[in-house]
């Protein structure tokens, strides 16, 4: 069996879930795969987490083992060639720190990354949890963050955290139209129920013109997963 490409950790990852007309996301399938639902509702999520312990094909690269991260996903399904119900993600850009991260993400996994400068915050005080990232995009500070409890608790197995958390393949749009396929393994979450959040980002300036009206919304619910580790598989092209 070969080896995953990447071994880490994500940990303590806010998810800010937004409700969005389907129209908007289908420029972004990649072939063969179609939009998931929840409960008929189609979602984008504001991701934010912190990379730990992270190794690429076993090792660990100096400078790049712990870092920010901050994407904007939505959720998909294909069905393969034996009938299974692959139910996976695609990002819209992923903003990292390091500029070797995504020279690497964008050459082999056909991803959009982007490297800013970013830094994150992780508190606890009695019985609140404090997690926050932060990103620079043309001197414009942009953040997540939520004071939540400080003890997890499990997920429910029909809630919409679960929906959004277990969507275990990438899909990426591939050349000469193909997609790319890789397979992300881990466990399932906890999570802390959240007690208030702030969202200050300029959605159009970081995501484009498409997503500017996601600065007049509020979402539909916002997460704090522990995470845990994770492992990413290698790259698979399908048509």
């Amino acid at each position: 069996m070969a080896k995953p490409f990447l071994i880490a950790e994500w940990r303590k990852l806010i998810l800010a879930n937004y409700e969005i007309d389907p129209k908007v996301l289908e420029p972004y399938l990649p072939v063969g795969t179609e939009l998931d639902f929840w409960q008929k509702k189609c979602y984008v999520s504001l991701v934010g987490f912190m990379f730990l312990n992270t190794t690429v094909k076993g090792i660990k690269v100096p400078g790049h083992v712990n870092f920010e991260e901050v994407n904007l996903r939505f959720y998909v399904k294909r069905t393969d060639e034996s009938g299974e119900v692959k139910r996976g993600v695609v990002f819209i850009k992923e903003i990292v720190p390091k500029p070797m991260i995504t020279f690497v993400a964008n050459k082999l996994f056909k991803e959009h990354y982007e490297t800013l400068a970013m830094n994150h915050l992780w508190e606890e005080k009695e019985n609140t949890r404090t997690v926050k990232y932060v990103w620079y995009k043309e001197n414009r500070e942009n953040s997540i963050s939520v004071e939540a409890d400080k003890e997890a608790q499990e997920m429910l197995s029909n809630s919409k955290e679960f929906f959004i958390t277990e969507h275990y393949w990438g899909y990426s749009k591939g050349k000469n139209n193909t997609s790319n396929e890789y397979e992300v393994k881990h466990p399932i979450w906890q999570v802390y129920p959240v007690k208030k959040a702030v969202i200050n980002v300029d959605y159009g300036l970081t995501y484009g013109d498409e997503f500017e009206f996601l600065n007049h919304h509020q979402p539909a619910s916002v997460m704090l997963a522990e995470g845990s580790e994770i492992s990413v598989g290698n790259k698979r092209i399908i048509s």
